[in-house]
Order: structure tokens, then sequence, then C-alpha cells
């Protein structure tokens, strides 16, 4: 487990950007595992400026997203699939059949969750995948708990993390109650992982894994201690709190 400190957010933000370029100047049809929400949001700012700026190229690239909202479609703004269009695809030359996104609208949940474990593995696994990490140590929606699942699976959100998304929705009664997530083995499998965190709000979390001395179901995060290659990048903030 490697460790990059950068000075702030922006910084941290481009030195997430130069690792994937550089390894999709390796791989061009690379297959990149992407995360939703605050955290990633520079990266993919960075990314987009890489395109028009410097011509890196999209049109081989290969994605898979952590998770999604059950019920929301793809065109609600809420919707992890609106988010990732909005913020990420619209702006470089990806494929858009090339990017994947949980359908939180599936008629067979159950069965969706693992055809999509295997979608995933049909296009060889993920290359990379980016991780952002919760205040309670959760990553994608694998929360704390007594146990955790393997594969791609519905889960029921905890209270924190309904309050925590309800700045992005109406009111609070307005966020869904469950979402699809790739499980903590889906994610495992990834050949290389890079989690980012950002603010002294990750800290304690940031503080914990850095540990590295335990894997537990209460720190969903933890489990990245399994895997032979994950880089964490962080902001001053989030490493020293």
């Amino acid at each position: 487990m490697k460790i990059l400190v950068e000075k702030d957010y922006d910084m941290m933000s481009k030195a997430a950007g130069q690792i994937i370029k550089e390894e999709i100047a390796k791989k061009p049809n690379i297959v990149l595992g992407l995360a939703t929400g605050s955290t990633p949001e520079g990266m993919y700012k960075e990314l987009i400026r890489m395109h028009k700026e410097e011509e890196l190229d999209f049109s081989k690239v290969v994605t898979f997203n952590l998770d999604e909202y059950v019920g929301l479609d793809g065109d609600h703004p809420n919707s992890y699939r609106y988010f990732m269009n909005d913020i990420f695809f619209n702006h470089i030359n990806i494929n858009i059949k090339n990017t994947h996104v949980p359908n939180g609208k599936a008629e067979d949940l159950g069965q969706y969750c693992k055809t999509y474990d295997e979608i995933i593995q049909e296009a060889g696994g993920v290359d990379i995948q980016i991780l952002g990490i919760g205040e309670n140590g959760h990553v994608a929606f694998n929360e704390p708990d007594e146990a955790l699942s393997v594969g791609t699976s519905i889960v029921k959100l905890t209270e924190s993390t309904i309050q925590a998304n309800s700045r992005f929705f109406d009111s609070i009664e307005d966020v869904p109650k469950t979402a699809i997530t790739m499980g903590i083995g889906s994610i495992l499998k990834a050949k290389k992982i890079i989690l980012l965190a950002n603010g002294k709000n990750k800290a304690k979390a940031i503080k914990e894994l850095l540990k590295g001395d335990k894997v537990s179901t209460q720190m969903p995060a933890s489990f990245l201690l399994l895997h032979p290659d994950v880089t964490i990048i962080v902001d001053e903030d989030a490493y020293k709190g």
C-alpha cells in the first residue's frame, strides 16, 4: 500500500489524473472502475483538461461505475448515470456504449447484480478502480456491518449515508433508501486500486486504514489491506487531520 500526500485537493486530483493518463498510454483499451461523489470530481476535471489540451484519447476506454440508487433511471438528475454523463463522459471522446453504470430500474435486481459482475469479467476485469472513502470507512455503498457482500448486491443505506446524500436532493425523504453496489470482492478483483480522500472529515478513516493491522467488516475500507496494489492519494488535511 502506497500513500501520496499532496498539498491540497487540486494537487491530489492532478496526481490521480496523471496516473490514469499514464495507464491509458500503456493500454488504450483500459478498463476503469469509476466512483461518484465530490471527491473524484477534481480528477475528472483534470482528465477532461488532458483530453482537450493534451489529446488524451478515451475512444477505446471501457468504464464500470461502483454503484447506483435503486429506483432512479439514468435521466434522473440525482442518478449516478446522470452525474457521470454530466461531469465526465459528455466532455471526452469516450464511446458511451463502453460506459457502464448499474441500472437502478432493472426489473430483476438480484439477477442484474450477478450479470453486472459477469459483464465486468467478460471485459477482462477492472484494470484500475477509483475509490472514495466515507467518514465511517465505507467504500462504494458497502457500509459497516456484521457481514459484507462479496459480489455486486442490493444494500440498504444507513441513516448517516442518507443524511450525507440528502444535500443533493430537495428533501431527505427523496433520498433512495437502497442502492446497487459492487461488493468488496468485486472491488478487490481490480488489478490496481486508487483511493482518494480529502478534507479533515476523512482524516479519522484514513488514519485507521493506514494502521494496517486488522481487517474488519466495521471498517469496510480495511479490506483494501488484502490487495497487492493500492495507492492512497490524500491532501494534507485528510492525512494530518
